[in-house]
């Protein structure tokens, strides 16, 4: 296996570390005799051009998560894992069109901030208290691990030992370019970051697929990869269409049709509308118009991500089987082994990178890989330090702090997320398919906060009694229907229904938005809410540019579904 790291390839990396360091600090230096406000620091003075506002999005949303734990699920499941990315180009054009409209006219620093002026205090601290919590001991934890485990890979001999280091070494390079700045530091680097990661993401594309044709070619290597392996190249998975290794239904990640009309609505509408670290870019934009050329460029760039994080695990599959299918050891180093014999999915990525990137571009593949993952950390520690400062440390324990006071203690308060994160990462051992882990398990609570956020931004009639019972309601529906999938909660009676997690996820949305609106007919009588927000056709009239572009986004996906169908 080609492991070594020639003294081009560090000083490529090098370069990269330099680079991004030096554009953070030099974005977010302070002016002369003026102090940087809580909007400079939290929103980047509201300066945000469309293109840095679409690379920034992906930058934010591409890290460890997909650049290694999909892959995994490529190496498992196949292309179908690819919905998460060709749905939510869908997903962005509904947010752009009608969630982002209503936020802007807010005024609003943060999703909490939206949920104080529709509901009240109560239901917003309660929230924002969760999502820090989310953000802190879930995101940030799993990215580190995730990023850790593929520089163990990459740099060391994958047997972990390099895994604490390089989470220190993680943590500390995302505070030294973000902590300071703030979102600008975040946001502009985040252009050459998105740069870097589909450069990187699509030269080990490319390589590895030029592998694998006999004479060498990347659309030849293409048709042999469809040709060996036809059943990972469909989007629609039927019931016992796709057995895993293991020997799980793949249908059971990912059911049928309810990719397309059920449950990652709920997944994508709650992560790309909802998700602070997400929508905060849009909040930062020059003006509403800007934020939704932004959108339309992130979800154009989401078209081309699975062939940058799907398709490599889908060939690390295929290098890794035998004429008859089966995985074997023969060509993977033993240092990449399961106990089974093959590797393992979520160093599906890492080890392409290692056996056949060659010298010399190494150090920009792996450049591009620490960019997704920095990107998103700091995405993260931003926007954790946004929600504490805003909406608990500003109301409850200092209402007349300064704009000076509010940026120290956002800074404080990033810093301490990135340290207990990585004090907890490396507790989190391996996790079979990362990505379907952290998805599934997020997956108990977004349905929950879908529901509240859209009966309140489109139901005038939601009271604010009513979206608290629905907070309240919300993890105990989900896990009624999650008890259905564990063994331990299986009783002869059936009254646990046993249903993937993607359509648990539906069912409980439509059970906590009825648990809203019984509650607010009830406690409204049917009156409009005085909170409710007045909605005007106007407010989601979108300029041509962002019409043309989803009309092309549509259109490109409609036949790549037909297709892979």
């Amino acid at each position: 296996m080609n492991t070594t790291f020639s003294l081009l390839d560090f000083v490529i990396f090098g370069l990269y570390a330099l680079t991004i360091v030096g554009i953070g600090l030099f974005v977010s230096r302070k002016k002369k005799g003026v102090d940087k406000t809580s909007e400079d620091y939290f929103l980047a003075g509201k300066s945000l051009p469309w293109w840095a506002v679409g690379a920034s999005l992906i930058a934010a949303n591409i890290s460890a998560e997909q650049m290694i734990g999909m892959s995994g699920s490529g190496f498992a499941i196949g292309l179908a894992i690819a919905s998460y990315e060709w749905m939510a180009a869908i997903t962005l054009l509904i947010v752009g069109k009608f969630f982002l409209p209503i936020f802007i006219k807010q005024g609003i620093y943060t999703i909490p901030e939206f949920l104080e002026k529709r509901y009240g205090k109560t239901l917003k601290s309660i929230l924002a208290v969760f999502w820090i919590t989310l953000f802190v001991f879930v995101n940030l934890t799993s990215v580190l691990y995730l990023g850790a485990l593929a520089l163990d890979t990459i740099l060391g001999s994958g047997d972990g030992s390099l895994v604490v280091v390089a989470i220190i070494g993680l943590g500390l390079f995302t505070a030294i370019y973000s902590l300071w700045g703030g979102l600008s530091s975040v946001a502009w680097t985040d252009v050459l970051q998105v740069f870097l990661l589909v450069l990187g993401g699509l030269l080990t594309a490319f390589i590895a697929l030029d592998h694998l044709a006999p004479n060498g070619g990347v659309w030849e290597g293409m048709k042999i990869l469809y040709e060996k392996v036809p059943e990972k190249f469909s989007m629609i998975l039927e019931k016992g269409e796709l057995i895993m290794p293991d020997g799980r239904d793949a249908w059971w990640d990912l059911p049928s049709l309810s990719v397309l009309i059920g449950g990652m609505w709920v997944a994508n509408l709650y992560y790309w509308g909802f998700n602070q670290y997400i929508i905060q870019r849009t909040f930062a934009a020059k003006n509403l118009g800007e934020a939704q050329k932004g959108i339309v460029l992130a979800a154009a760039l989401k078209l081309i991500i699975p062939l940058i994080v799907v398709i490599p695990g889908i060939i690390a599959f295929v290098l890794n089987t035998d004429m008859s299918g089966n995985l074997t050891s023969s060509s993977v180093d033993i240092a990449f082994l399961k106990d089974s014999g093959a590797i393992d999915n979520d160093r599906a990525y890492p080890w392409l990178i290692n056996q056949f990137v060659p010298m010399g571009l190494k150090g920009l593949v792996l450049a591009a890989l620490s960019a997704a993952i920095v990107s998103s950390l700091a995405s993260m520690v931003n926007s954790t330090a946004t929600i504490f400062t805003m909406d608990i440390y500003k109301p409850y324990f200092n209402k007349g702090a300064s704009e000076k006071k509010l940026v120290t203690t956002g800074r404080l308060t990033a810093l301490i997320a990135l340290i207990v994160a990585g004090s907890i990462a490396p507790m989190l051992g391996s996790l079979d398919q990362a990505f379907q882990y952290i998805q599934e398990y997020t997956g108990l609570v977004s349905p929950g906060i879908l529901a509240i956020f859209m009966l309140g931004l489109f139901w005038r009639k939601t009271t604010n009694r009513a979206a608290v019972w629905g907070a309240v309601s919300a993890l105990p529906i989900a896990l009624y229907f999650k008890a259905g999938s564990k063994a331990w909660f299986q009783l002869e009676s059936g009254m646990f229904p046993n249903l993937p997690w993607m359509d648990q996820m539906a069912y409980t949305f439509v059970a906590v938005a009825s648990v809203i609106a019984i509650v607010s007919l009830i406690d409204g009588k049917g009156k409009l809410n005085a909170n409710g927000i007045v909605l005007e056709v106007k407010l989601f009239k979108t300029k041509r540019s962002f019409d043309i572009g989803a009309i092309i986004i549509v259109l490109i996906l409609i036949m790549l579904y037909t297709f892979f169908w």
